[in-house]
């Protein structure tokens, strides 16, 4: 359909009430040529992230899709809760030819990332494709380095 975005940002959350405003935030800046759109799986957490993600929704219903889980429907391995069910049920509502996904303890540093990407997809016919990534442990920052890319 001509109003059905290119790319969906898939972001499930879960406890993220420090880092989920800057994840969002971050999807919203982004600068593109074609219509995307932001998908949140919110998997009832206990913090304020069900809360802040509700307040963005309602601020940007044109961009924001917001898919409100319950925490009955998490999937357990080993005994241990996961995010599974809450992954598998928000990319099945993505609508984009492409699908970026971003988790809501994280953030895009580059504006221009999801047509850069888009562009190298298009241009290439590729079917994926990942950025460089950095993680920040709360006082320093590490690159994290990819063995099968080459430096050129």
């Amino acid at each position: 359909m001509k109003n059905d975005p290119l790319v969906s940002i898939c972001c499930i959350t879960y406890n993220h009430s420090n880092y989920i405003r800057e994840s969002i935030e971050s999807f919203l800046n982004q600068k593109t040529s074609f219509l995307f759109e932001i998908c949140i799986g919110e998997d009832q957490s206990d913090d304020e992230t069900r809360e802040i993600c509700q307040d963005y929704a309602q601020k940007y219903p044109g961009s924001i899709r917001l898919f409100l889980r319950s925490r009955n429907d998490v999937i357990y391995v080993n005994g241990l809760p996961t995010g599974r069910y809450n992954m598998v049920e928000t990319l099945k509502q993505c609508r984009g030819k492409y699908i970026a996904i971003c988790e809501g303890d994280d953030y895009w540093c580059n504006p221009r990332k999801l047509q850069q990407q888009y562009d190298f997809l298009e241009k290439d016919k590729l079917v994926g494709v990942f950025g460089k990534s950095i993680i920040y442990n709360g006082t320093s920052f590490k690159n994290i380095k990819y063995p099968f890319i080459s430096s050129n």
